[in-house]
Order: structure tokens, then C-alpha cells, then sequence
């Protein structure tokens, strides 16, 4: 806490508090939900192929179980080097600045003080909060209103895939759980009606944690993972009754 003067020369205390912003958490949270998402409609997918081209309820079970190692290991791996690939252009960008920084730091200021400038500053102004922020932290004033790095969005490769991989793990439990529990009679409807439950459930949990409304996160996940469900059946039925 501290103190400024007041209008009648008082000194009035003014209470700083921590925020916490959505934007915080997209890292782990993209990864996350897209791990979840997968897991439930590619697992639910792929038994509800099988089962619709005639396996019996051992070899649906099975191949349920071999699609979530497959996929969790595929998701670890894909977001490892994907996000490691936006690490290193990241890294890059801020190398060439930090070269720039050190051959011309007028011009980077000038640079700078033009983007306040855009922003809505008189010159002089922008000019002067260039100048105080380059005596700071020249570098990291750059990396956040030149290229728009920030500690809450930089990529971070080990933690997307830790993200992703459990996440599909814990989203492709579901339906093998379904598999494993009722008839194989009954195995198609209530792997299709339980998975979508599961995505309408992930999509508020997902929309709510990110900070927006849940009926739209709900709809975008419930359409297409119904849908994507409902084309693999489909090969799968097809495929079956032409075998």
C-alpha cells in the first residue's frame, strides 16, 4: 500500500491488489481442452467404428485402449514439437532484437516511441515513456509492445505436451469406460449418447475457466464431436457390411 497527497494536501492511501486475467492461462488451457476433446471423439469414434463393422465387444474394448496409447503418445509428441518450433521463431525474434538493440538504440527507441504513438500518445509523450521503459528493461519493453511476448503467452513446449497427453488420456478413459461396463447390444447408443454428455460438460468447463459464456462452447464441441462420430459409424458400417 501507499500514499499520494489529496486535493486538500492529505495524504490518502491507495491499495494496489494483485489481478488475475484470462489470458493467463491459455497456454495450458489450449492444450488442455484440445487434448480432452480428442480424446473423447477420436476414442468414441474409432469404437463406434468398429463396433458398427461387427467386432465383437473384446476387440472393440481393445482397440479402445490401443487408440488412447496411440493418441496420447501422438498428442505428447505433436504438441512438443509444434510448440517448440513457436519457442525457437519466438527466441529468434528476440535474438535479432536484442542485436538491434545493441546496434542502434535511438533508432529502437524511435521505433518504440512510434508504436505508442499508434496507440494514441502525443510524440513528446510517447517519446518520454520510450525513453523511461528502454532505461528499464530496454529488452523486455520491446519483446512486449513490439512483438507482443508476454510471460502469460510464451510457448512452453514440456508443458503442452504433459498438458495434452493426460488430457486425452483422462478424455479417452471415458468412452472405454462406457465400452467396458454395458452390453454389447447396447454399446453403440450409450457410447454416443455418453460421449457427447462428456463433450457438452468439457465444453462449459473449457469456456468457464477461459472467462466466456458457456453456451457457446458447449454447441461447438457437442456439433462436431456428434458429428465426427457419426461419419466414422457410418465407414464403419459400411465397411463392414461390404466385408
Amino acid at each position: 500500500m501507499s500514499a499520494v497527497p489529496g486535493r486538500s494536501g492529505t495524504r490518502r492511501a491507495i491499495r494496489i491488489h494483485a489481478e488475475r486475467h484470462n489470458g493467463d492461462r491459455i497456454g495450458w488451457l489450449r492444450a488442455a481442452v484440445l487434448g480432452a476433446n480428442d480424446g473423447i471423439v477420436s476414442t468414441a469414434s474409432l469404437v463406434l467404428g468398429v463396433a458398427a463393422a461387427g467386432a465383437d465387444h473384446r476387440t472393440v474394448l481393445m482397440t479402445g485402449v490401443s487408440g488412447l496409447i496411440a493418441g496420447a503418445m501422438s498428442m505428447a509428441a505433436g504438441e512438443f514439437v509444434s510448440v517448440h518450433s513457436q519457442s525457437d521463431s519466438e527466441n529468434a525474434d528476440l535474438a535479432r532484437e536484442q542485436a538491434e538493440l545493441k546496434q542502434d538504440p535511438a533508432g529502437e527507441r524511435q521505433e518504440l516511441a512510434r508504436i505508442y504513438v499508434g496507440r494514441g500518445l502525443d510524440p513528446a509523450l510517447a517519446d518520454q515513456v520510450a525513453g523511461q521503459l528502454m532505461a528499464r528493461d530496454a529488452m523486455g519493453a520491446h519483446a512486449r509492445d513490439e512483438w507482443g511476448f508476454t510471460p502469460g503467452t510464451a510457448a512452453n513446449p514440456i508443458q503442452a505436451a504433459w498438458a495434452s497427453a493426460g488430457s486425452f488420456t483422462v478424455g479417452a478413459v471415458l468412452p472405454i469406460g462406457v465400452v467396458a461396463l454395458v452390453p454389447a447390444a447396447q454399446l453403440g447408443a450409450w457410447v454416443a449418447g455418453s460421449s457427447l454428455v462428456f463433450l457438452a460438460a468439457l465444453g462449459a468447463a473449457s469456456a468457464v475457466t477461459g472467462g466466456a459464456r458457456a453456451g457457446p462452447g458447449v454447441w461447438r464441441v457437442t456439433f462436431w464431436g456428434g458429428l465426427a462420430m457419426a461419419v466414422t459409424a457410418a465407414a464403419g458400417a459400411l465397411f463392414g457390411a461390404a466385408a
